[in-house]
């Protein structure tokens, strides 16, 4: 009998050493992992620390990745009045595009009816009233709208990645309004010119108001644009749903010429898109 009383004493405290060092061996919860990540956060100068402060704003691209894909209506209205209206899809794994155009005033005007472009993660892919078109020309103007409809939704998110180079410039009043200005340039291969922003972002705010842009695909380095916006809270992210551009220099100082505006509306998340959706 104390033969098992004592065998009942030792496999105890056995149990409860084990327990013991199971509770040692309890790794960090996601969370404490993040924090502890958060805390180790290096820069490499004030202009890279800018934008990652305004990411924790807008989100980065994880939190776009956490909501599958987006639905919206895309508007774009030039100042002669010619409009494009189209319904766009991004899955955000692979930066899958699609895009259909009930007007298309300005993109491929020649083609009367509906218009359909769209990137598989393969190939860009155009189609005319449902009938594939593989006219080369046509084709260049889907491999320049899918990514680029799709870089500016997710730009600022995107504005962590690997590939981006940061330079602040200082600090600038614009109308009674304190700014800090970041020059976000990106590292590309063979030396081939890629586009320039220059970000405003508002001191109190912390978001960006405004920022000068190029478009390197069409040769317009030297004279940029500058794109100001208005923020709406869409599922727990801002995005900058009304947008206005026009020419512009390097002070920000605009022409006299008209606005070019852009609205995004009827923003969905995660509508369970597949890659069947994106396929011609």
């Amino acid at each position: 009998m104390k033969t098992n009383i004592l065998t009942l004493i030792t496999c105890l405290l056995l149990a409860s050493c084990n327990n013991n060092n199971a509770e040692k061996k309890v790794p960090q919860t996601p969370n404490a992992e993040v924090a502890k990540e958060e805390a180790k956060k290096t820069f490499t100068n004030k202009g890279q620390e800018l934008v990652y402060n305004l990411t924790q704003k807008t989100g980065n691209y994880q939190t776009l990745l956490d909501k599958k894909d987006v639905v919206y209506t895309y508007t774009y209205k030039t100042p002669d009045g010619k409009t494009d209206i189209t319904t766009e899809k991004y899955m955000f794994n692979g930066e899958l595009s699609y895009g259909s155009y009930t007007k298309h005033e300005r993109t491929l005007p020649n083609l009367e009816g509906n218009i359909e472009q769209g990137y598989d993660g393969n190939e860009y892919w155009l189609k005319h009233n449902g009938t594939v078109i593989n006219d080369e020309a046509a084709l260049k103007h889907v491999a320049f709208n899918r990514p680029t409809n799709f870089y500016w939704f997710s730009m600022f998110p995107k504005l962590l990645d690997p590939s981006v180079n940061y330079e602040y410039l200082g600090k600038k009043n614009i109308n009674a309004k304190a700014y800090e200005i970041v020059k976000i340039s990106f590292t590309s291969e063979n030396d081939k010119p890629t586009d320039i922003y220059q970000i405003y972002i508002n001191k109190e705010t912390g978001m960006i108001d405004q920022f000068l842009f190029t478009v390197a695909d069409f040769g317009k380095m030297d004279t940029p644009s500058l794109l100001q916006m208005e923020y709406e809270e869409i599922d727990g992210i801002m995005i900058p749903t009304k947008r206005q551009y026009k020419k512009s220099n390097w002070d920000a100082e605009v022409t006299d010429l008209p606005w070019i505006y852009v609205t995004w509306s009827n923003i969905k998340f995660n509508n369970k898109l597949k890659l069947e959706d994106f396929q011609k």
